[in-house]
């Protein structure tokens, strides 16, 4: 989680200077997908599963979530919008509970419903909300229906694999949109552009790792650990720090999802 948010440090530094959104995360995917592809361990069969539609349905959910939080991040300071991101908690929990039959308890519901009130706090509908902090509640419903599509998916291919064909995919689907007049890529720029790409690539290596073994409902809180890096990288690199209502609902979202995750190792 702390990779990809180094990876959107990175990427908001880019599109500060002057890189399309789309260009941004193109990049992300074909550079990950070049990277990765002599490690994928790629076999020909694998090319057969390059016709299921699940991949495309994973894949495009992903794309929506990076195009969303990285027009978010254009606007809204770095930890606001991960606060609004963790909606996408709310929405792993129950679509995975609707959608693959994963237990829900009354507490953990509970935990993340007090959560999502911290979620409010920050982004204030009704309230001064922007468009930018819409953007980031979007990027969050697109990342939680795509932790559920990676579990759906995680027992059916190799975690190589799903995380090749997520950015081979990716980078197809944003390839029409990317190739907009773009400033000179500097050598500065071009070891951003690295730092987007192979952050987000591990990062999600690793939740793909993990969603073998764990059920969606308990892999989505982890995201939380993403506010504190948030906040941290955000007044390092942006000198931006959250207002008093919208730290208390960063703390809000942090203790309840740290509790919930708490709670959820300990089958409750």
């Amino acid at each position: 989680m702390t990779l990809i948010v180094g990876a959107d440090a990175a990427a908001t530094v880019l599109t500060g200077a002057g890189f399309a959104q789309s260009f941004v995360a193109w990049t992300r995917f074909a550079l990950a997908a070049v990277i990765l592809a002599p490690f994928a361990g790629l076999l020909r069969s694998d090319l057969q599963h390059f016709t299921n539609w699940r991949l495309y349905l994973r894949a495009g959910l992903i794309v929506g979530g990076i195009l969303s939080i990285l027009t978010a991040l254009r606007t809204e300071p770095m930890a606001n919008v991960f606060a609004g991101f963790f909606v996408g908690p709310v929405v792993s929990y129950f679509l995975s509970a609707l959608l693959l039959g994963e237990r829900i308890t009354p507490l953990r519901t509970s935990l993340l419903l007090v959560s999502f009130t911290g979620v409010l706090l920050v982004v204030r509908p009704g309230f001064g909300m922007t468009t930018g902090m819409g953007f980031a509640v979007l990027a969050g419903c697109f990342h939680g229906s795509y932790l559920v599509a990676t579990r759906w998916l995680a027992g059916s291919f190799r975690p190589r694999f799903l995380l090749f064909s997520q950015l081979a995919i990716g980078a197809v689907i944003l390839s029409p949109f990317a190739f907009t007049p773009i400033p000179a890529i500097s050598p500065p720029f071009f070891g951003l552009i690295l730092i987007s790409a192979l952050g987000s690539a591990g990062g999600n290596l690793l939740l793909v790792l993990v969603n073998r073994t764990t059920p969606a409902g308990v892999v989505a809180p982890l995201i939380y650990s993403q506010l504190l890096a948030a906040m941290l990288i955000g007044w390092a690199v942006f000198e931006q720090w959250p207002d008093a209502l919208s730290l208390t609902g960063l703390l809000v979202i942090m203790i309840a999802g740290v509790s919930s995750v708490w709670f959820a190792g300990r089958g409750r």
